[in-house]
């Protein structure tokens, strides 16, 4: 066969079929090649697979040019901060919507991006929304995410796949718990943020206040791009700092701006708050450190690209004003979003080469690449599963077969959609950096599909533990939509958890929150029929040390022949609150000298994770704790695996009752 395909190769070289191509690759393949399977086309899939993540040819300057003016952004803020009443005017000034209707609007017609009924009797969002929309010559894809604990992971997935966010505050209430969560979790994903403090119009509003949380709770230099003119009742707009021209929003919406010179008594202000800006982008940005020093003005100019630059970095926010219910700086925020916000291009994004030892390899963002796309959200729609899919790199078209990484399986993109709210719009084919969804798509939250030229994952989000449990019965014990609502709704929320208690039998329900189950359970009553009775909510509390405490064990057993023998000492220590949600527990071994053999080091670290399964107080598991090793001793003969690791679990849980637990 090889002699007669390289006999049969001169006459085809030239005739630019794609069977000669394919036969010059072919006769080109290394010697060194994976066994044979029993299939020729799996074989031949395997190999597609062995191929490059990334192609050398340019993108195209349309390719370029669109992906420069795209923003995948997202609206995040404790509950009640005004994120869906910001996203309803943000759609209504790009002109997606006709008409504003309020969250808890008298009209009793909701929010667009509040869809479901359970969200418009509660006026609260309970699941992330996606849509799109165009200011000037740039596309925005946009996801309101939910303000509740309870709903956590709908952010969660939001902020793993978008490129920038837009952090919404109460102008009285600032920073809280809810804040810092999604700080947190911006921090997780790598996501630049713009601060728009909200509600300038309530009574008590103090910008100043807020911005001085910005940088002492969430840890990040901020500063002012606007002031504001007037504030409570009397606000009538901003100031432009970097610009220093006031903007007022007129007309029955504020869909009118006027530009007008700055007020006279807020003059002096609109400079401090400018000197402020630069003294503090001088801490962040190269370009304008230089300049502070020579102590020469940077320009507008200068400026604008700084904060762009620190931005993007994610050691800086820039802070702008409004009032969305008042319909007031909503345009100056899109202006920011565009200005200010990454690109596709401009995040680094990486995924693992499975088929080379998960190596790490970058993203690349254009249309003529392999296509990678991941799965970040799934929704039970009329027409069957809706799949969320974020494109990372290539291009997903209708009709085409896209392989699921997980499972190996070819599926067909059978309809291709893009979402507003919970409405689609059918598209042909959608390109590297967007957001769209599919139908009729078998997976689960986190999995990634590619086109079958590379074997490459992307990581998935991060799911928290959940926090309560109850027990759920259906008062039909026959019904066949019991079962089958309990698995779309885990299959739609991976905080939502399921099983069957081994001694009661009953059904427990597990989430983040009362809130959250009771939405399940509702929902559940109202979309399959299916009434329930639930048992008293069990909160799955945790036990932590708060201080260090010394451990210094033996365990010693003699039985006749060889014994038992195993000394620890060291210490355990509470970990960072901060970093618990990544590190719930550590063990470090610090042995030095060979007084612990490197072969019980293992069994000691079993030890101290059996000692975190129940605590003393409750009984709960144990989090937050690291246990440290730092010497020990062993017994030629009497060591064993077994005698550390029962030492480390006595010495771990000596040392626990004295480091003042709670």
């Amino acid at each position: 066969t090889t002699m007669a395909l390289s006999m049969l190769l001169p006459r085809l070289a030239g005739s630019g079929t794609g069977f000669a191509r394919a036969a010059a690759a072919t006769a080109a393949m290394p010697a060194t090649r994976p066994a044979a399977s029993r299939s020729g086309i799996l074989s031949f899939t395997r190999c597609r697979r062995w191929a490059s993540s990334t192609t050398s040819a340019a993108p195209t300057p349309e390719d370029v040019n669109r992906l420069k003016h795209l923003r995948n952004i997202g609206i995040s803020a404790h509950i009640d901060s005004g994120k869906t009443t910001v996203t309803e005017r943000i759609l209504y000034y790009t002109g997606r919507i006709k008409e504003i209707h309020e969250v808890r609007g008298k009209d009793n017609v909701g929010a667009t991006m509040d869809w479901m009924d359970l969200e418009r009797e509660k006026g609260i969002t309970i699941q992330s929304a996606a849509t799109y929309a165009q200011w000037g010559d740039t596309n925005l894809n946009i996801i309101d995410t939910p303000g509740h604990v309870d709903f956590t992971i709908e952010v969660e997935r939001a902020l793993r796949v978008l490129d920038g966010a837009v952090l919404v505050l109460c102008s009285v209430s600032g920073v809280q718990s809810q804040t810092i969560t999604v700080d947190r979790q911006m921090r997780r994903y790598n996501v630049p943020r713009i601060s728009f403090i909200n509600k300038m119009d309530r009574a008590g509003a103090n910008p100043a206040r807020i911005i001085d949380q910005i940088r002492t709770k969430l840890k990040i230099p901020a500063a002012a791009l606007h002031v504001p003119i007037g504030s409570e009742d009397a606000f009538e707009g901003v100031v432009d700092v970097l610009t220093q021209r006031a903007i007022y929003n007129k007309g029955a919406r504020g869909e009118d701006i006027v530009y007008a010179d700055v007020p006279a008594h807020l003059v002096d202000a609109v400079q401090a708050a400018r000197e402020e800006l630069i003294a503090t982008l001088a801490e962040v940005d190269d370009e304008i450190g230089e300049l502070f020093i020579e102590e020469k003005t940077p320009t507008e100019d200068q400026l604008r690209a700084a904060v762009r630059r620190a931005t993007i970095a994610r050691k800086f926010t820039p802070v702008l004003m409004g009032s969305a219910i008042k319909d007031k700086g909503i345009q100056a925020l899109l202006d920011a979003v565009i200005t200010y916000l990454p690109t596709p291009t401009e995040v680094k994004n990486t995924m693992l080469d499975i088929d080379n030892n998960e190596q790490v390899l970058d993203v690349v963002p254009y249309s003529n690449q392999p296509f990678v796309g991941l799965a970040f959200k799934l929704e039970e729609g009329k027409y069957g599963q809706l799949t969320y899919i974020r494109v990372y790199q290539g291009r997903l078209e209708k009709g085409q077969f896209a392989y699921h990484v997980k499972t190996g399986k070819k599926v067909k993109i059978s309809r291709l959609v893009r979402m507003h709210s919970n409405s689609m719009e059918d598209v042909d084919s959608v390109g590297a950096g967007e957001i769209c969804a599919l139908f009729g798509i078998d997976c689960a939250s986190g999995d990634t599909f590619t086109d079958g030229t590379v074997n490459c994952s992307m990581s998935t989000m991060f799911v928290p533990d959940s926090v309560i449990s109850l027990s759920l019965t259906p008062k039909d014990k026959n019904s066949p939509n019991f079962s089958k609502a309990l698995n779309r709704f885990q299959r739609e929320d991976p905080t939502f958890r399921v099983h069957v208690d081994s001694e009661s039998k009953q059904t427990i329900i597990s989430g983040m929150g009362e809130l959250h189950l009771d939405i399940y359970v509702e929902r559940m009553r109202r979309e399959y029929g299916v009434d329930c009775t639930t048992g008293k909510p069990q909160v799955a509390f945790r036990e932590t040390a708060t201080r260090r405490s010394q451990f210094s064990y033996t365990h010693k057993k003699q039985s006749g022949g060889a014994g038992q023998f195993g000394r620890v000492i060291g210490y355990i220590e509470p970990i960072d609150e901060d970093q618990q949600a990544e590190l719930p527990h550590e063990f470090v071994n610090n042995v030095v000298g060979g007084n612990i053999p490197t072969n019980y080091i293992p069994a000691c670290e079993k030890g101290f994770t059996d000692g975190l399964q129940e605590g003393f107080m409750i009984g709960h598991p144990i989090v937050g704790v690291r246990m440290v090793l730092q010497d020990g001793a062993a017994h030629s003969v009497d060591s064993s695996e077994l005698a550390f690791r029962l030492a480390a679990f006595h010495a771990f849980r000596e040392s626990f009752k004295t480091s003042n637990p709670r």
